[in-house]
């Protein structure tokens, strides 16, 4: 994984950008657990491993939004940026689905291309990136989405 690093004029260029896979998170049960204390959301499904048990999954999965909040360690070291880029700052999402549940236990990598560039001056580009999150051994991916972020360069 490498971060591109582009003059501004070729921003728009980056569009299509495909980029390696991040490199593989565990999911284990200690770290749902940590999340569900920091939300708030001790719902059975994530920390009761033995109601848990009793369901179609099997088992205790992680917080759709654990595997989102995941992103921003997955995509460390990964994109395109203009040259001096002076910060960059998470803009939001166009789209967030879940489409497959994160058993504890398991390892998940995310996939990134670039999908847009929108330079709205000089010095600021909003970059959307397609990001599909693998869970390993899986077909079904956890969640896909388009991610959005504003980077200003000098």
């Amino acid at each position: 994984m490498a971060v591109k690093i582009v003059p501004k004029d070729e921003m728009v260029s980056a569009i299509g950008t495909k980029f390696e896979p991040s490199d593989w998170i565990m999911v284990d049960q200690e770290r749902i657990n940590t999340f569900a204390d920091c939300t708030e959301d001790h719902q059975f499904i994530h920390i009761d491993q033995e109601k848990a048990a009793q369901t179609p999954f099997g088992g205790t999965i992680a917080h759709g939004f654990l595997t989102l909040s995941l992103l921003s360690r997955m995509v460390e070291g990964n994109g395109i940026i203009p040259e001096n880029v002076v910060m960059g700052i998470n803009y939001g999402f166009d789209k967030v689905r879940f489409l497959a549940p994160v058993p504890a236990g398991k390892r998940v990598r995310a996939h990134f291309a670039v999908s847009d560039v929108d330079r709205k001056d000089d010095n600021r580009f909003l970059i959307k990136q397609s990001v599909s999150v693998e869970i390993e051994g899986e077909e079904t991916p956890a969640l896909v989405a388009d991610w959005l972020s504003m980077v200003v360069a000098a």
